[in-house]
């Protein structure tokens, strides 16, 4: 397909205008009905004392920033990995890495149950980092373990065996409640401070997609020319893998376990833009704020009177597109 050279830079200028109409959108509508004048005015003109002022200052606005994020973490981290494997299936769910989060944080719930915020992010982190060391350890023992399939079959097993492991534990404890959160998606209650602290980390991680988007591109042409080029490829590998656990840890920490993302949102991406790193890890920052930010909204209207988790519509969405994927090209790359 022919792709316009123009097209990731029309991306990237649209983006704010994008992220904007999808902040309107978002605060605009939900449970409650508020008029356009009091969302105004709760910017404009803050009354503590009005009940809308507060559903859009302490709700809406950090739920809707939280998406973005989120959304944009993933979608980083989605595209890093599979440039680095070179492979289509590749994503921080599908690899059970959300899960290892998730299941680290369940944990932390139960040894430490009064730990501070930071303490979260951090289990958050080292989960997402067993998770990796797990799977890509057993694929490396496995023959033909890193092949796409075996690798996304291998990552769910994890992911899954973590995840029931976690759901045993929580009901054991008795903490299933407090855990509930990081498995249910449920934007609506998470806590803004974390936003806050997540903004380092964030930094930290994005900055090195970005840097190493020329190594990735590289890479995501096979080991082989990745080494005729001079790359250190394990210097590289180790620092990309460095940037999808923070990516990913916080993602979880700030908003549970949300799948498909890093699916979906890479695949469109190289899709619009070619296979160029130095596009890709911008433009799916862009796209995946604004695809998270979109489902989050499609969330509460699915499941009326109710919200549905937003885990869901991201699943209604990406397992037909997984399945897709396998049975056009069975995982393998084309790039």
């Amino acid at each position: 397909m022919k792709r316009s050279a123009a097209l990731p830079a029309i991306i990237l200028a649209a983006a704010p205008i994008a992220v904007l109409l999808t902040l309107i959108l978002s605060i605009s509508y939900g449970t409650k009905n508020i008029s356009f004048s009091q969302i105004a005015d709760a910017f404009m003109h803050w009354d503590s004392g009005n009940v809308d002022h507060q559903i859009i200052r302490h709700a809406r606005l950090p739920r809707v920033i939280g998406a973005l994020l989120v959304g944009a973490f993933l979608a980083v981290s989605g595209a890093l990995m599979q440039g680095m494997t070179r492979n289509d299936l590749a994503s921080p769910s599908i690899m059970g890495i959300s899960d290892g989060s998730a299941f680290a944080v369940t944990v932390m719930m139960v040894v430490a149950p009064y730990s501070s915020m930071m303490a979260m992010i951090g289990a958050s982190f080292a989960g997402s980092a067993l998770a990796i060391v797990i799977v890509f350890g057993l694929a490396s023992l496995l023959p033909g373990g890193m092949s796409p399939v075996r690798l996304a079959i291998l990552g769910t097993l994890i992911g899954t065996f973590l995840s029931s492991v976690s759901s045993a534990i929580a009901m054991y404890f008795q903490v299933s409640q407090n855990v509930s959160f990081w498995y249910n998606s449920r934007l609506h209650q998470l806590d803004p401070k974390l936003i806050w602290l997540a903004v380092p980390f964030a930094v930290v991680g994005l900055a090195l997609a970005i840097w190493l988007s020329k190594s990735v591109t590289i890479f995501s042409l096979g080991d082989e020319v990745a080494v005729s080029l001079g790359q250190k490829t394990t210097q590289v590998k180790l620092l990309t893998t460095l940037s999808v656990v923070l990516l990913t840890g916080i993602s979880v920490a700030i908003a549970g376990k949300i799948g498909f993302v890093g699916l979906i949102v890479p695949h469109i991406t190289r899709f619009l833009v070619g296979i160029d790193y130095k596009w890709v890890v911008p433009c799916s920052a862009v796209l995946g704020a604004v695809f998270l930010g979109l489902c989050d909204v499609a969330s509460r209207y699915l499941g009326n009177p109710f919200e549905m988790p937003i885990g869901v519509v991201t699943g209604m969405l990406g397992v037909p597109f997984f399945l897709y994927l396998i049975r056009t090209r069975g995982g393998e790359s084309n790039r």
